[in-house]
């Protein structure tokens, strides 16, 4: 094989490193407008397939009628020139692009797909021109021409693919958690480029690579947050990217009635849509439960959950583990209540997530105090698989915001979770709802949650979310059985300050919520087929939600 050859094989594999790389870019600068849900994805891997179905074209008709490599390494040079170009109008005009269609229906997949298109089209087809364009001149050397067609065009095409394993690793697994996504743009950028140069020994080319260099200074040297915090009153602390959200802390000042300011620190991931752990710094100060309740937000609930079995003594409640613990609100308030000694198992599959939580949430796993506090990074159906312990309480809270990873939501998961549970151990769901009551969500987790547990409960909460109660063993007459307890918890609380709390929440269960009072779920209730691993459709599921709240709704 000639040497011209050999090259022209390794050009074909390192562009394929490139192009998969820039493509898996993509999904990180969409996130933290538009989140990281199937849409999304949707969007991003079917506009590559469409630009790579041009470029192939393209790079077919122009090979045949200018079979020349110097027209090969000019397309790559000008994709990576347009590659650098992304990071700098990439913030403004996906923030246009946000608010533009904000209050449009399925206006995130709408903005992502002009946001893809208008920045990821023009370096995806030029790079996609490589592999045709290889052929042909791979046949223009190749002294049998089309005899060896066939295994010029498999050889090509496999050296790409195998390229594009490698560009999806690195850039995935390596470059964005440890330089971030616009450097690992500009990253292969100047790695195209380079290149190109190879190729060319042109100094048209070596003016290109000082270009992105100037790119680069000018959008280092200006370069502040991805985005402003995504909530109300809110001043952005740190934000981080990790293989799996855009992170986002912030400091929100939150004013009672009669003006005093309540300081908390917030997690927002993604696109911000909500939050997802809130701390009130009050509590460092006082150490009281009740300075840890977010005003009757999901978290708060967790807590009162085994109360629907009779005569429940709080000091029986003694081991929880919590899959998709955030930065940890809901094991502080199990701890805060129930006593350092409690036994904390907490499963986050984003370890920056927790690391962020140690920092700025004061997350107690590594504190001495706490001995039977861990944190698992790993992901919670796993996880769950492969643990021997058994709670009193598991909780899930695993929102991919606005989604629930469908494998947390079937009879088989239900079914691993209750093989954890002790005697009187009770399973915890936060279900979202939107503000219209729309409860399809809530009564199709209900519904599978009742071919696994005997019996379900329903906490509606002060916000729009329900609590769902799976409970271990019949526990008779769960409402009647929570008012007695509560009644009880408030004696203890005349005492015992930290179950205050709890009797707060329970009043909340029984006189506060959105939409009623702690209540049964029945067998009459349930309106959906259990969802199963095999067919669990609750992307779909929400998919409806957001589309009928996007429509007034009606």
């Amino acid at each position: 094989m000639a040497r011209r050859d050999r090259f022209l094989f390794v050009v074909v594999f390192l562009a394929g490193v490139g192009t998969l790389g820039i493509e898996m870019v993509m999904p990180r600068l969409l996130a933290p407008f538009f989140g990281t849900s199937q849409p999304i994805w949707a969007v991003v891997i079917g506009m590559t397939l469409a630009y790579l179905a041009v470029g192939y074209w393209l790079g077919g008709r122009l090979a045949d009628r200018y079979p020349d490599e110097r027209l090969l390494y000019w397309f790559i040079a000008w994709a990576g020139l347009l590659c650098a170009v992304i990071p700098l109008i990439a913030r403004p005009v996906l923030l246009f692009a946000q608010g533009a269609l904000r209050t449009v229906a399925a206006g995130g997949f709408v903005g992502a797909l002009l946001v893809v298109l208008l920045l990821f089209a023009a370096p995806v087809i030029l790079m996609a021109t490589v592999g045709p364009f290889a052929v042909r001149l791979r046949l223009r050397e190749a002294a049998r021409g089309v005899e060896e067609a066939g295994r010029t065009a498999g050889t090509i095409s496999a050296l790409s693919t195998v390229g594009s394993i490698v560009g999806t690793f690195l850039t995935v697994l390596l470059l964005i958690p440890l330089i971030g996504s616009s450097a690992t743009l500009f990253l292969f950028a100047a790695f195209l480029i380079v290149l190109a140069f190879v190729g060319l020994r042109d100094w048209r080319v070596g003016l290109m690579l000082a270009v992105v260099a100037a790119l680069f200074g000018v959008h280092t040297f200006n370069v502040g947050t991805i985005k402003r915090a995504d909530c109300g009153g809110c001043r952005l602390l740190a934000e981080r990217e990790s293989n799996y959200n855009y992170i986002q802390v912030a400091e929100q000042e939150v004013i009672y009635q009669g003006g005093r300011v309540d300081p908390r620190r917030v997690l927002m991931l993604n696109e911000g849509q909500a939050l997802h752990s809130i701390y009130r710094l009050r509590y460092r100060e006082t150490g009281n439960p009740l300075d840890l309740l977010t005003d009757g937000g999901p978290w708060d609930y967790f807590t009162v959950a085994p109360f629907v079995y009779a005569a429940k003594d709080p000091q029986q409640v003694q081991s929880f583990a919590m899959l998709g613990s955030a930065a940890g609100s809901i094991p502080k308030q199990f701890l805060a209540i129930y006593g350092p000694q409690t036994r904390i198992d907490a499963v986050e599959i984003d370890g920056r997530i927790v690391e962020m939580g140690r920092r700025y949430f004061d997350l107690e796993d590594r504190d001495p105090a706490f001995p039977f506090y861990t944190t698992y990074v790993a992901d919670a159906r796993y996880w769950l698989a492969t643990t021997d312990q058994q709670y009193d309480v598991i909780g899930m809270d695993a929102y991919h915001q606005p989604y629930i990873p469908f494998h947390l939501t079937t009879v088989e998961f239900f079914t691993e979770v209750k093989a954890r549970l002790k005697p009187q151990g009770v399973a915890v769901v936060n279900a979202g709802r939107p503000a219209s009551g729309d409860d399809r969500l809530v009564n199709a987790l209900g519904s599978t949650m009742l071919a696994v547990f005997p019996e379900v409960y329903v906490i509606d909460t002060r916000f729009a979310n329900a609590i769902l109660i799976g409970v271990n063993t019949p526990a008779g007459d769960g409402v009647t059985n929570f008012i007695r307890n509560a009644e009880t918890i408030a004696t203890l609380a005349e005492t015992k300050t930290q179950y205050q709390a709890l009797q707060l929440v329970m009043y909340w269960s029984l006189n506060d919520g959105r939409f009623g009072p702690v209540r049964p779920f029945t067998p009459a209730q349930a309106r959906f087929t259990p969802f199963t691993d095999d067919l669990a459709p609750v992307e779909r599921l929400i998919d409806g939600l957001i589309l009928r709240e996007a429509i007034g709704g009606s």
